[in-house]
C-alpha cells in the first residue's frame, strides 16, 4: 500500500509543478446536459423545455457533453462514455434519465441507480457502478406518477418503487478507468447478471468529439477505422490518438451532429447523425451507420450473453497521443470470478505480451495472475 500511496503522491506533485498534467483526463462530462441553462437558446429562458431528454439523443450539444461514466480531456473535446441496451428499452441508454424542475418535487431529479465507488486525485484510477434493469425502463410511468404526487405530502416515486429490480433481474455494470501515463487511458466494463436467468445485453463503449465546428469556423476532427478494432482520432487542438476496442462484434461510426429530419422535419437533411447508434441497435437500421468507417462519433458494439449470476467484460483503450502502433491482443482465455460466478474476460493487449489484467487492480478475482509491481503501484492506490 505504501508503494501505491507514494506513486499517487508523485503524480500529485508532478501535476502541481507542471511536470506532468495527470488531470488532463478525468470524469469531466456532465451527468446531464439536456434540460439545463447550459444548452438553453429559447427566447424566454424556458431551459427545462427547450432541450428535452427525448431530444438529447438526436441533438448536438454546444457547451458540454453528458454520458454514463463519462471521461474526457479537460477541455471536453474528446469524450468517452458507455451506452447500453437490454433488448427491451425503447431507446439506447446513453445518458441518465430524470425529471425536469416542473415535473418533480425538488427540481432536476435523476431517476437512476448509480454509485461512484473509487477515484484517485489524479484520476489514474476511477470506478463507477451503474444498475441497468433487464426489463424495459419505465420512463413514462416515472413521469406520470411523479406528476400525480407533485405538490403533495406523498413520497417521491423512484425507480426502485416500480419493481423493475424485483427478483434481482438487473445488470450491475462496473466501469473502471486507469492511466498508464497522462495520455494513456484504459476503460474496462464488467457486466454482472444478478438475475436468476441467462440474459443478453448490448454494450457500447463509445468515443466522440464535442461539436465545435457547427458553431464557429474550425477544422472538423475525425475518427477513422484502421482495422483490427483500432481507430485513429485526429483533432487540430488535441493532436492524434489511437483508440483500440477489444473484441468488438462491430465498430459503428456516425457524426455528432443534429438529426434535423427527426427533430424539425427537415426533409432535405442528410448524413449520419448523433442518434445513429440508437437507430442501428434498437431499430435495426443499418443505413444509419456510415459505411465508410469514419465520423466524429464511434463505438464498439458488443452483444454479450451473461449466465445467471455471472459476468462478462469488455474494454477500450486510448494509447498515447501520436501513437500509430497497433496493440497486440493475446489469445482470449477464461477467468474465474468470485465464488459461484463464471464469466469471459475479453482481454485486450496493452503492448506485446501484456494482459489487460495487469492494467487494473484485481477487484473480484477477475485476474488469475498478479500485476507487476510497477503497474499495480500506478492503479491500485484505491
Amino acid at each position: 500500500m505504501s508503494q501505491a500511496i507514494d506513486a499517487e503522491k508523485q503524480r500529485i506533485e508532478q501535476s502541481r509543478t507542471g511536470a506532468k498534467d495527470w488531470r488532463r483526463w478525468g470524469p469531466y462530462l456532465s451527468e446531464r446536459q439536456w434540460g439545463t441553462v447550459r444548452e438553453d437558446y429559447s427566447p424566454y429562458g424556458t431551459a427545462w423545455d427547450y432541450l428535452t431528454h427525448d431530444q438529447a439523443r438526436s441533438r448536438a450539444y454546444r457547451w458540454g457533453e453528458d454520458g454514463i461514466a463519462g471521461f474526457s480531456d479537460n477541455r471536453q473535446l474528446l469524450c468517452l462514455s458507455l451506452a447500453l441496451w437490454n433488448g427491451c428499452d425503447p431507446i439506447l441508454k446513453e445518458r441518465l434519465f430524470g425529471l425536469t424542475n416542473q415535473e418533480g418535487n425538488h427540481g432536476e431529479d435523476v431517476k437512476e441507480l448509480y454509485y461512484y465507488l473509487d477515484a484517485l486525485p489524479s484520476y489514474a484510477y476511477a470506478r463507477m457502478l451503474y444498475k441497468l434493469p433487464q426489463a424495459a425502463y419505465p420512463y413514462q410511468w416515472l413521469i406520470e406518477e411523479n406528476a400525480r404526487r407533485r405538490g403533495s405530502a406523498a413520497m417521491e416515486f423512484e425507480l426502485i418503487d416500480t419493481g423493475v429490480f424485483d427478483e434481482d433481474r438487473y445488470f450491475d455494470v462496473e466501469i473502471e478507468y486507469a492511466k498508464a501515463d497522462i495520455d494513456d487511458l484504459l476503460m474496462r466494463i464488467t457486466i454482472h447478471n444478478r438475475g436468476p436467468e441467462q440474459a443478453s445485453i448490448h454494450v457500447l463503449p463509445q468515443v466522440w468529439f464535442r461539436n465545435t465546428w457547427s458553431w464557429a469556423p474550425s477544422s472538423k476532427p475525425s475518427l477513422r477505422d484502421q482495422g483490427g478494432g483500432l481507430l485513429l482520432a485526429q483533432h487540430e487542438a488535441l493532436g492524434t490518438y489511437s483508440i483500440a476496442f477489444e473484441a468488438a462484434d462491430r465498430l459503428l461510426f456516425c457524426d455528432n451532429e443534429t438529426n434535423f429530419r427527426r427533430l424539425f422535419g427537415a426533409s432535405s437533411a442528410a448524413g449520419y447523425c448523433k442518434d445513429a447508434f440508437h437507430e442501428y441497435v434498437v431499430r435495426g437500421r443499418s443505413d444509419a451507420m456510415n459505411p465508410a468507417g469514419e465520423g466524429t462519433k464511434a463505438a464498439g458494439l458488443h452483444l454479450r450473453v451473461a449466465g445467471r449470476r455471472s459476468a462478462a467484460a469488455a474494454s477500450a483503450r486510448q494509447p498515447q497521443a501520436g501513437s500509430q502502433q497497433r496493440l497486440a491482443s493475446p489469445a482470449g482465455r477464461r477467468h474465474h470470478l468470485h465464488a459461484g460466478q463464471v464469466g469471459v474476460s475479453l482481454v485486450r493487449g496493452l503492448g506485446p505480451g501484456v494482459s489487460l489484467c495487469h492494467a487494473l487492480p484485481d477487484r473480484s478475482g477477475f485476474c488469475e495472475e498478479p500485476a507487476p509491481a510497477a503497474l499495480r503501484s500506478s492503479t491500485d492506490a484505491s
